[in-house]
């Protein structure tokens, strides 16, 4: 009998994931994932991103290279966080990563032992946690409002665990689940918080490009005095997910524990990817096709929300995101969107269950809705499908 690691013992396959392969059936209208729009995916340019590559570099774009990543590319995400996240930072603070998701493996890595706390908003990222998990932490979920993470609980949940808290992960920018966003005196009173405790924070923002309304709010880097926040960001929803591009801003002593475990992983992302991303910013204009990203997915926001509005039954209430890819649903207490899924897959519909989101369980009475991937049309009728079974549910 094969005998594995506790670590592997840990491993479970992602909710989400088990959906998406229920939601490979074209028939599903799928709401799950949280999926960039595939017809926005700059394929006839990157046929002559691809040959231009070959052309400049050949061999050595499919070299292997440093695992801080591509020079080049550092220097444009660098100008990116000044022009888009209003951070100031050299391109030596930056280094590339597998996606954010791999800059989430990594960081677990580096902080956490077992036993040890992480800080999460109540919800959070589930990938997050599922990264974080197969270092066995214990996740404590602070309460977290309309306006992002209440700083008293925060402030209790630092007073009651001590040192026993070593790292914190919010997504304060459209959140994932939520879709929600922390104003700019609730991101200053967490900043004194974690300042006070000099606590690292893992500050997650994938999404913080695709603002559809509303004021640009500084990052908690913006913000950052002491070098405790890390940042990760990602071209996977401003430009093309499969390239798996994605870069971490840290202190350099930081960064230098990331690059060596980086090494231990995977040696270095993609030679070849990197360019791609970097020649398509040098050749074409990276901030008209976001700009494309933020009128088809803002457009598409509204007319969910609307739909909502207008098929859903009273009791059921929902998030109105400025910006990002989802929006929240919540249930009559009583009520549980996992168990529901059956009679909503029946229906040819898919959400994801928004208990997984709660690491440490229960609030089976929310799911996450995803409006970017989805055309305009079956975004209506699949909320009507949804709102039949939520009118039958709460008729019962």
């Amino acid at each position: 009998m094969v005998k594995f690691s506790e670590e592997a013992k840990s491993l479970h396959a992602s909710d989400i994931r088990e959906i998406l392969k229920v939601t490979e059936n074209p028939e599903i209208i799928s709401f799950a994932g949280g999926l960039p729009a595939p017809e926005l995916f700059p394929i006839d340019e990157m046929m002559k991103v691809d040959v231009e590559i070959l052309k400049k570099e050949g061999r050595q774009a499919v070299q292997y290279s440093t695992t801080e990543g591509y020079v080049p590319l550092r220097k444009q995400i660098a100008k990116r966080m000044k022009t888009s996240f209003h951070t100031d930072c050299t391109y030596e603070d930056i280094i590339i990563t597998a996606g954010s998701q791999q800059g989430l493996s990594l960081l677990g890595q580096l902080f956490l032992n077992e036993g040890d706390i992480v800080l999460v908003e109540s919800p959070t990222y589930m990938g997050a946690t599922t990264a974080f998990a197969v270092n066995f932490p214990q996740f404590v979920e602070v309460e977290t409002d309309d306006k992002g993470m209440v700083p008293e609980a925060l402030e209790a949940a630092i007073e009651k665990y001590g040192d026993r808290v070593r790292l914190m992960y919010v997504i304060p920018e459209f959140q994932n689940p939520t879709g929600i966003t922390w104003p700019l005196e609730r991101r200053q009173a967490i900043m004194d918080i974690m300042n006070k405790h000099d606590i690292p924070i893992i500050e997650d923002d994938p999404y913080g490009e695709l603002r559809y309304e509303g004021e640009t709010m500084p990052t908690l880097k913006s913000l950052d005095t002491q070098g405790n926040v890390i940042f990760l960001g990602s071209f996977s929803k401003i430009f093309m997910p499969g390239l798996r591009i994605g870069w971490m801003v840290a202190a350099h002593d930081i960064l230098e524990k990331a690059v060596m475990l980086k090494q231990t992983v995977d040696l270095q992302t993609s030679s070849f990817a990197q360019r791609q991303a970097s020649y398509y910013i040098d050749m074409y204009d990276l901030d008209a096709h976001v700009k494309q990203i933020r009128d088809l997915y803002g457009k598409r926001r509204t007319l969910m929300y609307d739909s909502m509005k207008k098929y859903f039954p009273e009791g059921v209430s929902f998030t109105y995101p400025e910006g990002g890819l989802f929006t929240w649903v919540t249930l009559p207490e009583g009520l549980d969107a996992k168990a529901m899924m059956p009679e909503v897959i029946e229906k040819k519909v898919a959400y994801v269950p928004g208990g997984a989101f709660y690491p440490n369980g229960g609030n089976a009475n929310h799911f996450r809705l995803n409006y970017s991937n989805m055309p305009e049309d079956r975004i209506v009728e699949g909320i009507k499908r949804l709102a039949e079974v939520l009118k039958e549910k709460i008729g019962k």
